[in-house]
């Protein structure tokens, strides 16, 4: 049914306004949740300015590798970010036999230029060496 301006009543106005409002709101929902959505998303990337490591080691076990890699001679950023992204050039991979020390080492495996990310790390400044904690395996 086309409606000319004249036919308008004002329940045809309030149920136009009510629309224009709603899709007035769908847009600033938008706008407010891209920017956060995107900004979660990024959050990795965001740390890409991370730290470099000349040399990191990593404990491999039976059920898959240890989330902790114990580092050296590394370069750390001064940002607090939630995620870390290391690059290290001498990634040492240590599998041991069973979950335990106990079981010895059953093979190293030596892979070069690895980036990792990690949550966060401590420092041991008597030993020279960074402890990274909360690392997905690679």
């Amino acid at each position: 049914m086309h409606l000319t301006v004249k036919h308008l009543t004002v329940q045809h106005l309030a149920v136009q306004h009510l629309a224009a409002r709603r899709l007035l709101g769908v847009a600033a929902a938008i706008a407010i949740a891209a920017p956060a959505l995107l900004g979660a998303a990024a959050s990795p990337a965001v740390a890409a300015a991370g730290a470099h490591c000349d040399r990191g080691d990593q404990d491999l076990w039976d059920d898959g590798p240890s989330r902790n890699v114990t580092a050296r001679h590394c370069s750390i950023p001064s940002h607090k970010k939630r995620w870390y992204t290391v690059e290290i050039d001498t990634l040492v991979q240590t599998r041991y036999k069973g979950d335990t020390l106990d079981g010895g080492v059953e093979r190293t495996k030596t892979l070069h230029h690895r980036t990792i990310r990690c949550l966060g790390y401590t420092t041991d400044a008597d030993k020279g060496t960074v402890d990274w904690f909360g690392c997905p395996p690679v």
